[in-house]
This record gives structure tokens, C-alpha cells and sequence, in this order.
């Protein structure tokens, strides 16, 4: 085979470290981000954040200005320039800045009565209280009752046996089998005896085996002379699979009760929890931080970025005046690397701020009626749409659009939200599957619940009103909203 050389020409996308950290910001959810930034600021002794509070971007800018000097980061655009310097004062000293070792003052607290320093307290002490779980709670039960130490044993097998639901997630028999080489001579009735006191241990129906056994055992602690105690015990134990296809029929014939009579039962049942551990097991609650605000300002829709999750960043002048520019020093090249690490940070903030901004705006503009009337109104859009009229790749779009979240009117809502699929109507239009979505939860909302709407009877209610939508559609659209089928929904009462 015979060797040459070849001469090629090629143009390809250079992906420079100013843009992949740039894409890097714009791709990153609040939380994210807040740690990206303030690992920056811990790593980083050139950035600092303002005194001022944080930078908040203008409510003056008319919606429709969506079009801004700013070029996609797909085509190598580093973002908005900033006003940073590029000279800044050279050749200080520490001496020059730093006089005298400053002391250290202890502050002083206020608190002006001891009711208000208690109350202080208080708060401090409620911000840091762990959560409480079910085998605590049991725990705390079990010190207050006289269990010998093999019964004690049994029960901490028991207890850790017992899921945040409040059922016994392990028989009796392998608790017997895992406890039978650590106390010698033990019996199953023991470990039976031991389950039946956690039983009436609160909260009531826990350590049960399943939910009919759930129900018995709440049901038991119902004084005696509680009416149709009797006839409830019996349809949990023996009829339970009946009352869940909503056989009214049977249920009376097997009962021997008239029919208003199984209405109180079921009454009676419904009072009852199916997970009684929930009730004792509380978790921390996460809060969704919104990117964004809408709010109607003069009968104009404004768009606000959250000031908390953009704070305004900008180089500390003191540390980049120590930069002597014919120093090749080590600690000066460094410093010099620090500063350059810093512009790039500040522009790539500011670039993912303004693009988050645009595409918000642009959502916003797009979904009005949405703003004004609910999900029920809620328009077909896709990623093309946006990406279209701001003159960005879709790609972009898409990486703003994740995990990103705008607060609205109408709650909290995901950026991904407003994107959707459409269905097209009699009248040549298009209707979007969040809307389709919207409707179909509130006809079954406002549905009988002895006579549930079918999935049939949906897709007949949406055809008459132009929307052209089969049965298995709204089945899929039923599902993804974890909404159960009609024979499910049917309620004795």
C-alpha cells in the first residue's frame, strides 16, 4: 500500500473551558447552583458577593423584548459582558491596606426580657429537632412497660420488624427462627404473646400483618356498645375482598343487614387508618425554590428572577490591586489565574441568568391564558417554539427548561410544564394534553361516586366538546395523573 499525505480543511466547535462552564451554570437546578457558587466564593479569593443584596433584574422590560444582543451558547457565546475592569490598581502592599491586627468583639444580644430570650431559644431548638420515627415512638412505649429481659428482646426484634407504615414486615415464625440461638428455650407463643402487646401499643391498628388485620385491631379497641361493632369486625375479617369491588349486594346477604345499616358499617370502617405509622412518622418537608416570579403589574404580566438564587457577584478590588503585572512570581501567577477564573464565573452567571430570564419571558408571553384561567387553558407548545423565536438551539431550551421553576398565580410549576403535546379539534385547532389533562381531573372531581365516569363516557363528554380524544387516550392521561379506574372510584355511599 502505497503512503501519501493528504491536506484537509474542517470546521468544527471548539468547546472551550469559558463555554463548557458556561453550559455547566445553565444546565444546573438552584440547588445546584447555590453550591457551585459558594464553592466559587470559598475556593476563589478574587470573587465576593455585594454587600448590597442581592442583584435583581428589572420588571420594566416589556415582555416582548425577547431578542437581545446575546448569542446562543451553542455558537460559543461566553454571555453578557460585564463592567469589569481590565486595569486595575497595581503594585500595593499589605502594609498599605492591612494597618493593624483588627479585635476580635464579642456581640452583643438584646433580647430585652427572659420571655423573649426563652421564646429565642425555642425557635433555635424547633430548627434543629430531628425527625420522629415509628420505632422511636414504639421505643418510648416499650421503657414505660415491665417486660422481662427475654420478652424485651422479643419485642426490639418485633419493632424493627414494623415498616413506616405501621405493619409487621416479617412472620412470626422467622422472628422465632432469628432470635432461637440468642435466648435459649424459646417458645413461638412467646414471641406471639410479646406481638400481641406492641399491638395495643399508639398508635392503634400497629404491628398488624396486613390491612384487614389493620382494621381488626382498631376496630377491637372500640368500646363494646359502639353499634354495629360486631358486623364491622366480621366484614373486615371475612369480607373485606367484597367491600373492595363495592359487591353492595353480597355484602347485605352475607351480613344479614339492610342496606342503610352497611352504609353505617362502611361509615364505620372509613374512620379508620389504613397506614396508622404515618400518623407518627413525620419527615422533613422540601420546599421548591422558584428560578422566577410572575406577578400582574398593571395589567401586564412581569417576569423577575428570584434575588435569592442569583446573588451578584464581582471581584474583591483589594486582592486584585496586590497583582503586579511584571511579577512572575508563583503567588502572583496564581493570583493572576484567580482573576481570570473570576471574569469567567461572573460572565457565565450573568449569561445563564439572562437566558433563563429570556426563555421565562417567552413562556410567559406564550401561556397567558394559563395565568389567567388555570391549567384548563393551557396552550400546546414545544421546545422548537421557544427555541425558534429567542434564535437559540433547542438544545439550550432544553437545559434551561430542566429543573428550573417559576412561581405563578397558579402555584409553583416546572418550566416543562408548559411544554406539551397537542390534539388536534373539530374545528381545525389544536387543544394541549395538560389541558386535556386538566379537564378529564376535574369531570372526574365533580363525578357521582356511587355512578363513576368510565373512560368511555370521558372520551364522549371531550368528543361533544370538539376534542377528538379515544378511550385508551384518556386512560394513558387518567394513569399519569395516578387516578384510578370507575369500578375503583365506585363508593358504596
Amino acid at each position: 500500500m502505497k503512503q501519501s499525505l493528504h491536506l484537509r480543511m474542517s470546521h468544527q466547535l471548539s468547546m472551550t473551558p469559558q463555554l463548557q462552564q458556561a453550559i455547566k451554570l445553565l444546565q444546573m437546578s438552584t440547588l445546584d447552583l447555590q453550591q457551585e457558587i459558594q464553592q466559587a466564593l470559598e475556593s476563589n479569593i478574587m470573587l465576593e458577593v455585594e454587600d448590597n443584596e442581592f442583584g435583581v433584574f428589572s420588571l420594566d422590560v416589556p415582555l416582548h423584548d425577547k431578542k437581545s444582543d446575546n448569542v446562543d451558547l451553542m455558537q460559543g457565546s461566553e454571555g453578557s459582558q460585564t463592567d469589569i475592569p481590565d486595569d486595575l490598581p497595581i503594585d500595593s502592599s499589605w502594609d498599605d491596606i492591612y494597618e493593624s491586627e483588627p479585635e476580635s468583639v464579642a456581640p452583643e444580644f438584646d433580647f430585652g426580657s427572659i420571655q423573649e430570650m426563652a421564646s429565642f431559644e425555642t425557635e433555635f431548638e424547633s430548627q434543629r429537632t430531628s425527625t420522629l420515627s415509628l420505632q422511636a415512638h414504639l421505643l418510648d412505649q416499650l421503657d414505660l412497660v415491665s417486660f422481662s429481659e427475654r420478652d424485651f428482646a422479643i419485642a426490639i426484634a418485633i419493632i424493627d420488624s414494623i415498616n413506616t407504615e405501621g405493619y409487621i414486615t416479617t412472620s412470626v415464625t422467622e422472628i422465632y427462627g432469628g432470635l432461637q440461638e440468642q435466648i435459649p428455650d424459646l417458645d413461638v407463643d412467646e414471641v406471639n404473646a410479646v406481638l400481641h402487646r406492641i399491638q395495643h401499643f399508639d398508635p392503634a391498628g400497629v404491628g398488624a400483618s396486613d390491612l384487614s388485620d389493620c382494621l381488626r385491631l382498631q376496630l377491637q379497641q372500640l368500646p363494646d356498645a359502639t353499634p354495629h361493632k360486631y358486623e364491622a369486625l366480621l366484614l373486615v375479617t371475612r369480607y373485606l375482598d367484597l367491600l373492595a369491588t363495592h359487591d353492595q349486594a353480597k355484602l347485605v346477604r352475607k351480613l344479614a343487614v339492610s342496606e342503610e345499616e352497611l352504609n353505617e358499617i362502611v361509615m364505620l370502617i372509613r374512620t379508620f387508618d389504613p397506614k396508622p405509622g404515618e400518623k407518627v412518622q413525620s419527615t422533613l418537608s422540601e420546599y421548591v425554590v422558584p428560578d422566577v416570579y410572575v406577578r400582574k403589574i398593571n395589567d401586564r404580566w412581569c417576569v423577575d428572577l428570584n434575588p435569592e438564587v442569583a446573588p451578584k457577584l464581582r471581584v474583591n478590588e483589594m486582592y486584585a490591586g496586590l497583582i503586579k503585572k511584571s511579577d512572575s512570581s508563583k503567588d502572583n501567577t496564581i493570583m493572576k489565574e484567580h482573576l481570570q477564573e473570576a471574569k469567567w464565573f461572573i460572565k457565565s452567571l450573568h449569561s445563564r441568568n439572562d437566558t433563563l430570564l429570556r426563555v421565562a419571558r417567552c413562556i410567559v408571553e406564550k401561556q397567558t391564558a394559563f395565568l389567567e384561567h388555570g391549567s384548563i387553558a393551557m396552550k400546546s407548545m414545544v421546545l422548537r417554539d421557544v427555541a425558534e423565536e429567542l434564535e437559540l438551539h433547542e438544545s439550550t431550551i432544553s437545559r434551561v427548561t430542566t429543573q428550573k421553576y417559576m412561581h405563578t398565580p397558579n402555584g409553583i410549576v416546572e418550566f416543562k410544564y408548559f411544554f406539551s403535546s397537542h390534539v388536534s379539534t373539530d374545528g381545525g385547532g389544536e387543544c394541549s394534553s395538560t389541558a386535556i389533562r386538566a379537564l378529564i381531573k376535574e369531570l372526574i372531581s365533580n363525578e357521582n361516586a356511587t355512578k363513576p365516569l368510565s373512560d368511555s363516557k370521558i372520551a364522549e363528554f371531550l368528543k361533544a366538546k370538539g376534542i377528538n380524544v379515544a378511550r385508551r387516550t384518556v386512560a394513558k392521561y387518567r394513569e399519569a395523573m395516578f387516578i384510578s379506574s370507575s369500578s375503583q372510584r365506585k363508593r358504596l355511599l
